[in-house]
């Protein structure tokens, strides 16, 4: 990098005018699959602000340091930086002409200002949309890196939802059912004189939600899209516990609580010991009742197990496992990848003997699987 000043276009007025330009960068390098999300953007603002435009190699910098996430993102962040900021010609480019089409995608180029017609935009949209739409069904094994950073932003677009239980104590509300003590005393206050009367409702409190996640050799390559699945119900809602499953049982809540994705899925891959080993559900499952679910946590909870079934140890412990949890929870999940797969049928002795005691068995292996799955929690 030299140290070459940024250019602008003629009639350039104002520092109001670059940060479109900035924009647009960090845009192109989300095409290029960096994972740049919106807190590292605002950084990205802040830190040219800091450096000035007026030095390239400086906005260089500041850029490698708020918009890269590691050292796979340095390759494609150097190649986007050289095409978007060419000291030659015209560029950096308005926010109205299109990034570069860097290797890793497959999105068709957009031509500058004035070359293009309103059709040829339309249609570069659409076929924007369809490759995330497209992506969204494609089973996360089966992904390259750089689908799997893309697909990594798109698990912001999911919105968990806790299901509710109602308790024993009420609360004031306008409708529902009448509320005599308080109608009482408040007419006591006026002296006997009729007044409005009051209503009551039984008080709603979120269910703890419970999430068991295989993380075994055969769930190695989901086992990353499900821990971040998981992330995003423990930065949603309060009351979620997780625990990996494998040939022993870790509870990596605490790791999941980092605000940043990345961060969260590497704390909890250093909590796990066993991480692409064997597979001993039912004894892991038996540990999980012993120290913490017959205690309580999983008492009145929806319990998600994330597993292909495929089970090493004895399969009955497994059923037997999976009915002593039923008997406690308020329900019983169970995610297989393999069940949004053509052809696929649950024969497997771990999955046979647990699918008696489980209320739902759904798909794990796609994004759209994902919010199908939360939508079956949110309605527990």
């Amino acid at each position: 990098m030299t140290g070459t000043a940024l250019t602008t276009r003629p009639g350039d007025a104002g520092p109001g005018d670059a940060v479109p330009v900035l924009l647009g960068f960090t845009r192109a390098l989300r095409a290029a699959g960096v994972p740049v999300t919106q807190d590292r953007s605002h950084a990205f603002l802040e830190a040219t602000a800091l450096v000035g435009l007026d030095d390239r190699r400086a906005t260089y910098w500041a850029g490698r340091a708020t918009l890269c996430a590691g050292p796979d993102d340095l390759a494609r962040y150097d190649q986007v930086f050289e095409a978007w900021f060419d000291p030659r010609g015209e560029l950096p480019r308005r926010r109205d002409s299109g990034p570069p089409v860097p290797a890793a995608t497959a999105l068709p180029s957009i031509d500058a200002p004035g070359e293009g017609d309103a059709d040829e935009d339309d249609e570069v949209l659409r076929a924007k949309a369809t490759t995330s739409d497209v992506l969204r069904h494609r089973d996360v094994a089966t992904l390259d890196a750089a689908e799997k950073q893309r697909l990594a932003a798109m698990f912001a677009t999911l919105r968990p939802t806790a299901p509710t239980r109602r308790t024993a104590r009420h609360e004031p509300w306008h409708r529902g059912r009448l509320d005599a003590s308080r109608t009482l005393r408040d007419s006591l206050r006026r002296m006997g004189e009729p007044g409005d009367l009051a209503w009551r409702r039984r008080r709603v409190r979120p269910r703890r939600i419970v999430l068991l996640v295989d993380v075994s050799g055969s769930m190695s390559g989901y086992a990353d899209a499900l821990l971040r699945l998981a992330h995003r119900f423990v930065t949603a809602q309060p009351r979620v516990e997780v625990f990996t499953l494998g040939t022993r049982l870790t509870h990596v809540t605490r790791a999941l609580h980092h605000r940043d994705p990345d961060r969260a899925i590497v704390a909890a891959g250093e909590a796990v010991p066993d991480w692409s080993g064997g597979t001993r559900l039912g004894e892991t499952l038996r540990v999980f009742m012993d120290r913490w679910g017959q205690r309580g946590m999983a008492r009145g909870s929806v319990v998600v197990v994330f597993s292909d079934g495929w089970e090493r140890g004895d399969a009955a412990l497994l059923g037997e496992q999976l009915a002593r949890l039923q008997r406690v929870a308020h329900r019983v999940v169970w995610v297989n990848p393999h069940r949004g797969k053509a052809g696929y049928e649950p024969v497997q002795g771990g999955i046979a003997a647990a699918l008696p005691h489980c209320d739902d068995f759904v798909a794990g292996h796609s994004l759209a699987a994902f919010a199908e799955l939360v939508e079956v929690v949110g309605r527990a």
